[in-house]
């Protein structure tokens, strides 16, 4: 039905998403068989295989947000998520930075090996907090508490290198949409949100230019 809906209100793109049957697993204690592993992507492939049906039936791409949580919350999960689903058109990913940070992935190395399937950017900040105390994995601790290992920011108020980000965008060649995402415990969104839209206001200036920077040492 979101499909159908997506397609009916001219939305070529519809993020989302996905759940996992094994997330959790993800400390792989107690032991996690192999088999128990490969029982969760076959059962995300046989949940969404038919779900992808439809989005390609109506001319509409389904972008899964690479997140904890979800089948695919990293680098080497996002791969074998594709891998599940035979790399499959209508299904790509939605992405948000603000999850890489706290895990230590590069954001800009994860573009440039899935630039085929950037559906959808989120422009997202987290920053890291870990001080010998606070724990990567949060402490079941809420949003904008201090002791927290990592904590969601105004974009450009954290650890997210957009610079790298945005210039890898346009050597990727994508062209959609960049979409803010606010979230911040420990700020006003009337202040917040202005400030992550003037960001990525900026960013969007970084354009590649007509011509190479020392073309005019060339000879025809």
């Amino acid at each position: 039905m979101t499909a159908r809906a997506a397609a009916r209100l001219g939305v070529r793109t519809v993020t989302g998403f996905t759940g996992s049957a094994i997330w959790k697993t993800v400390a792989m204690f107690p032991p996690v068989p192999d088999g128990m592993i490969e029982r969760g992507y076959q059962d995300f492939a046989d949940r969404w295989n038919p779900i992808i049906d439809v989005f390609d039936e109506v001319g509409v791409r389904f972008a899964l947000e690479v997140h904890p949580s979800e089948i695919a919350y990293d680098y080497w999960t996002a791969q074998r998520t594709l891998e599940a689903i035979g790399h499959r058109e209508g299904f790509g990913l939605n992405f948000d930075p603000s999850h890489f940070i706290w895990q230590d992935l590069d954001p800009a190395a994860f573009l440039y090996d899935f630039r085929d399937r950037i559906y959808h950017v989120h422009v997202k900040e987290s920053v890291k907090q870990l001080d010998g105390r606070n724990g990567r994995l949060g402490s079941h601790l809420p949003w904008g508490d201090p002791r927290r290992g990592w904590d969601f920011v105004t974009a450009g108020h954290g650890d997210v290198p957009w610079e790298r980000i945005f210039r890898m965008l346009n050597a990727i060649g994508y062209d959609g949409p960049t979409s803010v995402e606010w979230e911040d415990a420990g700020m006003d969104r009337l202040v917040g949100g202005p400030g992550a839209l003037a960001l990525v206001k900026s960013l969007a200036r970084i354009t590649p230019p007509d011509a190479a920077f020392d073309s005019a040492f060339a000879t025809k």
